[in-house]
């Protein structure tokens, strides 16, 4: 299993809608995210700043699933209002971040 790592931005305001529509997230989005191959997924926040880190064994396949499914596409179109976020034009897909360290 490998992990991944995003960065992306709440807009200045909505930090706390964020947190709740986190805390509500549709049970849909979840079943959409594990059928993708997510596991192990957290969000952190600092200030304005999102992190995300989520495990998944075949990345390409994560991003294509995630990329068809509708409950998917619905998530992105009712947080893109409250969130800045920077899509690679290469992968279609949030950037990732490289890891630098990794300690067991």
């Amino acid at each position: 299993m490998t992990g991944y790592a995003w960065v992306l931005e709440v807009r200045p305001g909505y930090e706390e809608e964020y947190k709740r529509r986190h805390d509500e997230i549709w049970p849909e989005m979840l079943t959409a995210l594990r059928a993708a191959g997510i596991r192990n997924y957290s969000i952190f926040r600092h200030g304005l700043t999102l992190f995300g880190y989520f495990e998944t064994d075949d990345l390409e396949a994560t991003k294509a699933r995630l990329a068809r499914d509708p409950d998917n596409a619905r998530w992105g179109e009712w947080m893109g209002p409250i969130m800045r976020i920077e899509i690679d034009p290469a992968t279609e897909f949030p950037y990732l971040l490289p890891k630098q360290f990794h300690m067991d």
